[in-house]
């Protein structure tokens, strides 16, 4: 089921990608208070919705990726090797 959501998320255009993102960030942040007060029934909900928020991030950035130009790619790439060196 949670393949069909991501499979769901890459087929859907950037703005309404954003707007998903805010509504799971708001539906984490609610879970959170309410788990901190009164306690869910299911914590492992907190660790799932994390989760899809860091695959909405992960789909967005991808697709911000495959929009560069060569000429930026090309920067870009070398700023993850400058950033691999001084690890």
């Amino acid at each position: 089921m949670a393949n069909n959501r991501i499979t769901d998320f890459r087929e859907m255009a950037t703005l309404d990608l954003q707007g998903e993102l805010e509504r799971s960030e708001l539906q984490y942040q609610k879970l959170k208070f309410e788990h901190a007060v009164k306690g869910l029934g299911n914590p492992l909900m907190l660790r799932n919705l994390r989760r899809e928020i860091a695959q909405i991030h992960t789909i967005i950035r991808s697709k911000e990726i495959a929009v560069l130009t060569t000429e930026e790619l090309e920067g870009r790439s070398k700023l993850v090797r400058r950033r691999r060196k001084n690890l």
